[in-house]
């Protein structure tokens, strides 16, 4: 008989079928747009998902060795000024970056509560079956939702560390980043702390190679978005008459990842019922990576509600913030 006290709840606010008829409406649009623009959703399917592990090893992508080195020196001294004994994880993935700071919370006598929030419910599930069985007495509360409709579902209740992990801010661009860090201001308390990871600044040709490794598994991944809408939706896109582009905009200060077409082409876009020319030279943005001075992140969060407690640095240059609301 097992001894095990662990709890999982899963609350589902955002369904796959509300999830598909989003990322769909999306991917028209983007794709009808001028400039055309692709979400980084569609990097993702299984084999996105082991391209990108591959990409995490590579000797060029520092961000999760970074990440990682950080969590592991300081995540009882993130734990301790925290005072959480619950850890929200927005994003959250396989969790795999989680267990540092579960095992610092367990270490401390104040792990109370994991909450998973992620827009797919299968990993989530699986994410926590995998916890439970490593944390016997660990209380999982799993929000399905897309955290730019439904961070109010966070649940509420103790002192919550809300972590914000692998530079997926750069991910949104300014306006949704402001928008992002309101809504989540609005519903953290003032005992609550915002654990965020951001890229830096840094030399263009070091950034540069992180997203266009030697061995071309960031062009894989980045063709890859291709085939996962021809496999969703019945496309017919030719993923290798697209060249993968990595380039730094300088003005912005963000690393643009781009498909470039080497040939005009008609893309019939199956079951989404639209019909994409693209020329020969055009490109499909697939995704932004913003970097942050230490002075800039700290200047946004404070335009949002937010006030830095404390940071921690890496080389090259990634930074984990620790914020509170000010109010």
């Amino acid at each position: 008989m097992s001894d095990s006290t662990a709890e999982l709840t899963i609350e589902v606010h955002l369904t796959e079928e509300e999830w598909s008829d989003t990322i769909s409406t999306d991917c028209v649009d983007g794709l009808t747009d001028d400039p055309k623009r692709l979400s980084p959703v569609w990097f993702y399917d299984e084999y996105g998902s082991q391209l990108f592990d591959d990409i995490t090893r590579l000797p060029e992508y520092y961000p999760t060795r970074a990440e990682a080195s950080l969590l592991v020196a300081h995540a009882r001294q993130i734990v301790e000024l925290s005072k959480a004994d619950s850890l929200v994880e927005l994003g959250s993935g396989t969790s795999d970056k989680t267990v540092h700071l579960l095992d610092a919370l367990a270490s401390a006598g104040r792990l109370a509560r994991y909450v998973p929030f992620d827009v797919s419910g299968e990993t989530v599930r699986s994410a926590a079956d995998r916890l439970m069985a490593q944390y016997p007495d660990l209380v999982i509360h799993a929000v399905v939702g897309d955290f730019h409709r439904h961070l109010g579902e966070i649940p509420r209740g103790g002192r919550r560390l809300v972590a914000f992990l692998g530079g997926t801010l750069g991910n949104l661009g300014p306006e949704e980043r402001g928008r992002f860090l309101f809504d989540l201001d609005c519903v953290m308390s003032s005992d609550d702390r915002l654990l965020l990871g951001v890229d830096l600044v840094k030399d263009p040709t070091t950034l540069v190679r992180a997203y266009d490794d030697r061995a071309g598994v960031t062009a894989a991944f980045n063709r890859n978005a291709l085939s996962h809408i021809n496999d969703r939706f019945g496309a017919d896109f030719d993923p290798d008459a697209f060249e993968h582009v990595a380039r730094w905009n300088d003005e912005e200060e963000w690393i643009e990842i781009l498909l470039r077409a080497t040939e005009a082409q008609t893309v019939d876009l199956g079951r989404l019922g639209a019909v994409v020319r693209i020329g020969k030279g055009e490109e499909i943005r697939t995704e932004i990576s913003a970097k942050f001075t230490p002075e800039r992140i700290q200047s946004e969060l404070w335009d949002n509600g937010f006030v830095v407690e404390e940071t921690w640095r890496a080389d090259p240059g990634f930074l984990l913030v620790l914020a509170h609301p000010y109010c």
